[in-house]
């Protein structure tokens, strides 16, 4: 159980507000609701199910958990820098997850100037930055997962609740009745060996894809 001091810590780091850019993208969303595939809030919802159960996200939380247990190796952290770098299956979401990964790094550096020395990876992956400033505050990889995968379906909601369009309250819906799935994904990510380290993310990819060159966009990727 998180000691309130580090359970405040990790409110901060999962907080939508934190000035990252993360409500900037939609991961392919924007392509999704454009094309109709997207309408409905069960729609929305059963998208994200797919992705916590299948996708590419557990694998990336996997990683921030990698990178988390590398807070003093260099060259492993380095490795799953890289490692998450080469599995984006486009530019956009590659981009996106540099440039979190990178304002998140910087902003922590400044609150916290001993994670200087963190610094010159570049780009950093912002699962591997989470990782980093969860292992610096001392906060347990299981609460970090868990955090990492809640803020990821948060922003995802919201999106949604502004593409569709839905009301706030059917994004709280949404997100309450994903609770559970979330627990279950975290403990996925704790559990996963190397070797069994992928998704099937295959519409989240061709959705970016499109996303690329859609005529009109609200969101960055």
């Amino acid at each position: 159980m998180l000691q309130n001091a580090a359970l405040v810590k990790l409110l901060q780091l999962a907080s939508p507000a934190l000035p990252v850019g993360a409500y900037s993208y939609s991961e392919g969303l924007e392509t999704l609701v454009e094309g109709q595939v997207i309408a409905t809030a069960s729609q929305l919802e059963t998208w994200i199910e797919r992705e916590l159960r299948y996708g590419i996200i557990v694998t990336e939380a996997a990683v921030m958990v990698r990178g988390h247990q590398s807070f003093g190796d260099r060259a492993q952290l380095e490795y799953w820098n890289a490692w998450l770098s080469a599995s984006r299956e486009t530019r956009e979401l590659r981009q996106q997850s540099w440039q979190m990964g990178q304002s998140l790094l910087k902003l922590s550096i400044h609150l916290q100037p001993e994670l200087q020395p963190f610094g010159d990876i570049f780009p950093c992956n912002y699962a591997i930055a989470y990782g980093i400033i969860a292992a610096q505050l001392q906060i347990d990889p299981e609460a970090t997962a868990l955090a990492y995968l809640q803020s990821w379906a948060t922003n995802f909601i919201t999106a949604g609740v502004k593409l569709i369009p839905l009301g706030q309250t059917a994004g709280q819906q949404i997100l309450f009745n994903l609770n559970p799935l979330l627990l279950e994904a975290a403990q996925k990510a704790l559990q996963l060996d190397d070797s069994e380290l992928g998704g099937w993310s295959w519409g989240v990819a061709f959705a970016s894809m499109g996303h690329e060159t859609q005529y009109t966009r609200l969101f960055r990727s």
